[in-house]
């Protein structure tokens, strides 16, 4: 209970503040006061403990119905359904796809799928197609998403209970999340969003219960919550990588609470350095290993499933792709001899290394001088001007030589009939990068012969190992100067016909430097060397594979930062600056705008800058010698509500330093946290009537010692009149109750709105469709 009055002032360090005057002759009248009292707070908090329970069925109820109302409209292809229904039925087929998004989600939806017998026949290829049409089962698929969100509120309500808030404290926070559009409607689709918001909301209640037993250390009940907060957290990051800031939230509380552990003054009596170590270890494994194990396990499940050969083979290497069934390696893989003709292709942008009789313009735009050499570049299509000759550092003609790892070969242009080179030119677009050209036969064999020598550098290749077509992802470095072949999407100037540049990359180590050998031309299609023996579908570790699948799921990841027309910056989202149309349908006038509730997000924005000056000023008196706040109402504010405030700032400023796509979703993690950070505030700006301990201690009667146990919202308040919290949380919910109900139509999709409805709708210049 509190020892001082919240909005009493208490001046510090004047003499005789602390004395103490004892009570000598009412011992035994304290004692049966206290008796009655204790018996007054059990029956209180037995009636208590009702109200809350009512109030979480209550809503609860409300979630699901929010959710769940009118989930199968539309019944059409929506947004990112194409990406993630798209997935799940691949998941159902066993075939192999690459995403940039950790597998649970996914996986939850390939479950769904699969407990109503759905087979995966339909690819989800473009929004607007029809469910009905495609006898998809997606309801099923929509209902994981709206199970999760509605049980998100359930979970924001358990939050606040768990930390001891009053209810109206309690019913803001949830009904915050409760009648919040964004969170509706991105719980009502196939997407990953739900999956990750209610696992990082369950990690907090989690490490919530797990604190409030920090005076029961190694009990079963705190291993269960620091075990169940790990796990928490592995799907929170198992569901998208930035999950992680889930960890950063949790990492951060937990060096908080081992650094007070080591206090020798703490409370609970100073803790040896072996006992420490044993809260270190007991964190260490709860909260890093087991969590890393869950996460490796979602992995396991994704490789055992996706058996066979997919859509995703080509962003896997070729040891990859062979431990896959129905694998075009295993059917086509052939080794390439000296004197093939060869058809080389860029891995990542698909482009044929090409070349044809135009040649370099004498000066490029910027004033630059080329060497007016013949144009190499990279051409889309298939055609001869693609056809190189492969060749030995030595002609001597010996037909049947395979080329191997780390050999020295030349490329002979068959229709230009001219070899291969590059040189310490600067390339049309990039100065620093050499350029890449041909030059005739005298010219290759003779004083320029060391400039048409590449090495042939096969990927994670052996010493000494066959050069094969299809399963030989290589670089072709530049012999003397040891620069990699490389192309990008720009393309190049009308003179050069608006294909790709090739030059020479300083930087060999990006795997955008990979090419492959797409076919051998020169050998006929009953040639004996086309014609393979049945192979056996090979395996790898499983680490191998998690590691090359994490390194290219990271390096896909940092490559989204092309522009969308709906991308926006974090800097919008707390004042909800502008959403994303998801769908639309030109007869009815029927849209989807991803859009949250703007007087709801407004509302938990100003609460965040509130927060922070009321921490501000409290520190700013505290330096002032004035001590405005008790012990235990500053101890809420900056342990329990701070803990909240840390979530939202771990969740929010991150995305100012990257560099990809972002959008309005991003921010739903922190949203919550906002929420939680405003039921907090609620609680504290409008419960200001003493307690019944301040006024013991007033009376300089020294109290019983506190529990160690965390109080009730109705032992706290015990006496105190609720009427302004409530007042408060009435007003709040109304008004955002109000702003749920405007926008509506465009979270659930329907009715159509007309031209003026829409208008009405455009608060900061959202750009709904139909406006006109």
């Amino acid at each position: 209970m509190a020892t001082t009055p919240q909005g009493s002032l208490r001046q510090r360090n004047v003499p005789g503040a602390s004395k103490k005057s004892k009570d000598k002759d009412g011992s035994s009248s304290d004692v049966e006061l206290d008796k009655l009292a204790k018996a007054n707070a059990q029956a209180a908090a037995s009636g208590s403990e009702r109200d809350y329970k009512i109030v979480f069925a209550f809503v609860t109820a409300l979630a699901f119905l929010t959710r769940f109302w009118g989930i199968s409209h539309p019944n059409e292809v929506v947004f990112d359904e194409v990406h993630f229904g798209k997935f799940a039925s691949y998941y159902l087929q066993r075939t192999y796809f690459f995403d940039v998004h950790p597998p649970l989600g996914k996986l939850l939806f390939a479950f769904m799928g699969w407990l109503v017998g759905y087979d995966g026949h339909f690819h989800f290829e473009n929004i607007g197609d029809s469910y009905i049409a495609n006898k998809v089962p997606y309801v099923a698929f929509r209902a994981l998403p709206a199970i999760l969100g509605a049980l998100t509120v359930s979970v924001t309500y358990l939050i606040m209970w768990e930390s001891g808030y009053s209810l109206p404290a309690c019913i803001v926070a949830a009904g915050l999340i409760l009648l919040d559009n964004a969170h509706i409607g991105q719980t009502r689709l196939i997407l990953l969003d739900a999956t990750l918001v209610f696992a990082m909301a369950c990690s907090l209640l989690a490490y919530i219960k797990f604190y409030k037993l920090r005076h029961e250390p190694f009990s079963r009940k705190w291993w269960k919550w620091l075990i169940l907060t790990g796990f928490a957290l592995s799907c929170d990051m198992a569901t998208k990588y930035v999950g992680l800031f889930a960890f950063i939230t949790i990492g951060s509380a937990v060096v908080i609470d081992l650094w007070e552990l080591l206090d020798v003054k703490r409370p609970g009596g100073a803790l040896d350095l072996v006992e420490f170590g044993k809260h270190f270890a007991a964190r260490a494994f709860g909260l890093i290993l087991m969590p890393f194990l869950f996460y490796l396990f979602w992995f396991q499940v994704h490789f055992a499933i996706l058996t066979r050969s997919g859509p995703g083979d080509d962003f896997m290497t070729p040891e990859f792709q062979e431990t896959l069934s129905d694998n075009v390696m295993l059917a086509n893989a052939i080794n390439i001899n000296y004197y093939d003709t060869i058809t080389l292709r860029h891995k990542e942008t698909k482009a044929y290394l090409h070349s044809h009789t135009d040649h370099y313009p004498l000066r490029y735009d910027d004033g630059r001088v080329s060497s007016q050499g013949q144009q190499v570049t990279g051409y889309p299509f298939n055609d001869t001007n693609n056809y190189w000759q492969i060749l030995p550092v030595e002609e001597n003609q010996k037909m049947g030589v395979t080329v191997r790892n780390h050999e020295l070969v030349r490329l002979r242009h068959l229709v230009t009939d001219t070899y291969l080179l590059s040189h310490d030119v600067a390339s049309p677009y990039f100065p620093t990068n050499q350029e890449f050209t041909t030059i005739a036969h005298d010219n290759a064999y003779g004083d320029r012969a060391a400039d048409t020598l590449f090495e042939v550098r096969i990927e994670h290749g052996k010493p000494g190992q066959e050069f094969k077509s299809i399963s030989g992802h290589f670089k072709l470095i530049h012999n003397p100067s040891k620069v990699a072949m490389w192309t990008h999407t720009t393309p190049l100037p009308d003179w050069g016909h608006k294909q790709q540049e090739i030059n020479g990359n300083k930087q060999i180590t990006p795997s955008s430097n990979v090419w492959i050998v797409e076919d051998i031309p020169s050998l006929t299609e009953d040639d004996k060397r086309r014609v393979k023996d049945e192979r056996k579908v090979k395996t790898l570790p499983f680490l191998q594979k998690w590691f090359e699948l994490q390194r290219s799921m990271f390096w896909h990841n940092n490559q989204l930062t092309s522009s969308h027309p709906y991308a926006s910056q974090p800097y919008q989202w707390p004042f909800l600056l502008r959403g994303v149309s998801f769908w639309t349908q030109n007869d009815t006038r029927q849209q989807i705008y991803f859009l949250g509730n703007p007087i709801g997000w407004w509302i938990a924005s100003s609460v965040l800058a509130i927060y922070a000056g009321i921490v501000l000023a409290d520190q700013f008196s505290l330096r002032r010698g004035i001590d405005a706040l008790d012990h235990r109402t500053r101890s809420r504010l900056y342990n329990s509500t701070g803990f909240f405030f840390l979530a939202w700032a771990t969740h929010y400023f991150p995305f100012y330093v990257m560099g990809r796509q972002l959008f309005l979703h991003h921010y739903l993690p922190a949203h919550l946290a906002s929420c939680l950070v405003t039921g907090s505030l609620v609680e504290f700006v409008f419960n200001v009537e003493p307690t019944p301990e301040a006024d013991t201690a007033r009376s300089g009667k020294k109290g019983p010692a506190a529990p160690k146990r965390h109080l009730t919202a109705r032992e706290r308040f015990a006496g105190q009149s609720m009427l302004p919290s409530w007042i408060a949380t009435i007003v709040v919910l109304a008004l955002v109750l109000g702003g749920w109900y405007f926008f509506l139509p465009l979270t659930y999709g329907y009715p159509g709105l007309d031209v003026d409805q829409i208008l009405r709708r455009k608060w900061l210049g959202y750009d709904l469709h139909f406006a006109k």
